[in-house]
C-alpha cells in the first residue's frame, strides 16, 4: 500500500437510527465530496428497524459498518467509530445531513489554517432554507440557559446563539452542534470524546465545552453550507422531554453547582420550552400540502413522466435550469431538484435564496428512486418513492 493509500486525512462518522432514506442520500452526498481528499466513512447503526444496514452493503461498499444489536445512544456510538477512525481528523455527521461536494476540501483547508484548534461546525440550514441558529453558541450557563428557554431576556438569548458573529461570518464560538462536529482525531481522543453518560441530548455541549476548558478554540465555518433536516432524527414527544430534561441536568451537575432554586428554575424553564415546541409540532403537523403545482429542475424525461404520474398535479414544469425569474413568474408551490443532473452545493444556494418564497423542496438524490425533503426542522420529513 503506497502512503498516499495509507494515510487517511478524514474520518467521517455517522450514527443512524432508522432514517434509511435520508441516511442513503446523506451518504450519496459524502461520496460525492471524498472524491478529492483521503477519507473514510464509518456508520455505526443503534439496531434500526429498518432496512438501513442491507442498503448499506448493498450499495455502499466502502462504508466501514458497525452495526450494533441494541441502541446504545448517540454518545456511546460516535465513541464506537470514532475507536476505529484513522483519520487525522474525525467528522461527527448526523445522517439526516447533506453536504456540498466541497464542503470537506474548504474544511481542512480552514483547519490546516488554524493554531490552537479545537473544533470547527459550520453553518447548517433546513430543508426549507433557513438558517439554524444553534449553528454557533455560547456556553449555556444555567443563566443564560433560564433566560433563553423562558424568553425573558434577549441579551442573554443573544449569548446562547453567539450572536457576536453573523450568519455569514466565520469566527470563535464556545460550542457547536453534534449535527457537525469536525477536530482531529488527538483533540477528541484528549477529552475522552462523548461522555457517556448522555445517552441522547447535551453530548455535544459537553464535548465542546471540554474543548473550550482545555484552551483550544472552536470556531463557526460560514463558508460552506449543509442541509440538517433536524425533525427527522427524533420524534418530538414526552420521551424526547425527558432526555433532553436528563441531559441537560447531567450537564449542569458536571461543570456548575446549582442550588434548589436554580434547579427549580431551570426545569421549569425547559418543560416551558417544550411545551412551546410541543404545540408548534402539532400547529405544523397540521400544515402539510399537497403538491398542485411544482418545477422539475432535471434532465431526465423519464423521472418527469414519473413524477406527473405519481403527483398527478395540475401543473407540472420540466426545467433544465435554476432560473429564480422563471421559478417566481410560475408561481409553483415545489421544486424538485435531481441530484443527478444538478449538484448538492447548488441545491444549497438555490433552497437559502429562494428561503421565503413559500416553496417547499424535493429532492431526487443521486441513484435514487424516491424524492425527499422537509418543510420544517421540527417534525418528521418526507420521502415518497416513485
Amino acid at each position: 500500500m503506497s502512503d498516499k493509500q495509507s494515510h487517511i486525512d478524514l474520518s467521517i462518522v455517522i450514527v443512524n437510527y432508522n432514517v434509511r432514506y435520508f441516511l442513503e442520500q446523506c451518504l450519496q452526498s459524502v461520496f460525492d465530496a471524498i472524491n478529492n481528499i483521503n477519507a473514510e466513512v464509518i456508520v455505526v447503526d443503534n439496531n434500526s428497524h429498518d432496512t438501513s444496514c442491507e442498503m448499506i452493503l448493498n450499495k455502499f461498499s466502502r462504508v466501514k459498518l458497525i452495526a450494533n444489536k441494541k441502541n446504545t445512544g448517540f454518545s456511546k456510538a460516535n465513541n464506537q467509530g470514532v475507536a476505529i477512525a484513522n483519520g487525522a481528523y474525525v467528522l461527527i455527521l448526523n445522517p439526516d445531513t447533506v453536504v456540498a461536494e466541497d464542503t470537506f476540501e474548504q474544511l481542512l483547508n480552514f483547519a490546516k489554517s488554524k493554531t490552537n484548534l479545537g473544533a470547527i461546525g459550520i453553518k447548517l440550514i433546513d430543508g426549507t432554507g433557513t438558517f439554524l441558529p444553534e449553528s454557533k453558541r455560547g456556553i449555556p450557563t444555567p443563566k443564560v440557559s433560564f433566560n433563553k428557554l423562558t424568553g425573558i431576556s434577549s441579551k442573554q438569548t443573544g449569548k446562547y446563539y453567539a450572536t457576536h458573529l453573523q450568519h455569514n461570518e466565520s469566527g470563535v464560538v464556545e460550542i457547536l452542534v453534534g449535527a457537525f462536529m469536525f477536530m482531529k482525531k488527538n483533540i477528541y481522543n484528549e477529552v475522552k470524546g462523548f461522555d457517556e453518560d448522555y445517552f441522547m441530548y447535551g453530548e455535544d455541549i459537553d464535548l465542546s465545552y471540554k474543548i473550550h476548558k482545555k484552551g483550544y478554540q472552536n470556531y463557526y465555518f460560514s463558508d460552506t453550507q449543509i442541509i440538517h433536516y433536524k425533525g427527522e432524527s427524533t420524534k418530538k414527544d414526552i420521551k424526547y422531554l425527558k432526555h433532553f430534561y436528563g441531559a441537560m441536568k447531567i450537564f449542569y451537575q458536571k461543570h456548575f453547582k446549582l442550588n434548589r432554586i436554580y434547579d427549580f428554575m431551570m426545569s421549569f424553564g425547559i418543560r416551558f420550552w417544550y411545551s412551546m415546541k410541543y404545540l408548534k409540532l402539532k400547529t405544523v403537523e397540521t400544515q402539510q400540502k399537497q403538491i398542485k403545482k411544482f418545477i422539475y429542475i432535471g434532465s431526465n424525461t423519464t423521472t418527469f413522466a414519473k413524477l406527473k404520474g405519481k403527483i398527478n398535479p395540475i401543473v407540472a414544469i420540466n426545467h433544465t435550469a435554476i432560473s429564480i425569474v422563471d421559478i417566481l413568474a410560475n408561481k409553483v408551490d415545489t421544486i424538485i431538484f435531481d441530484n443527478n443532473f444538478i449538484s448538492n452545493k447548488k441545491i444549497i444556494d438555490a433552497l437559502q435564496k429562494l428561503n421565503t418564497k413559500n416553496i417547499h423542496f424535493r429532492c431526487i438524490p443521486k441513484g435514487c428512486n424516491f424524492y425527499i425533503g422537509s418543510d420544517n426542522s421540527i417534525d418528521k420529513g418526507n420521502v415518497v418513492p416513485f
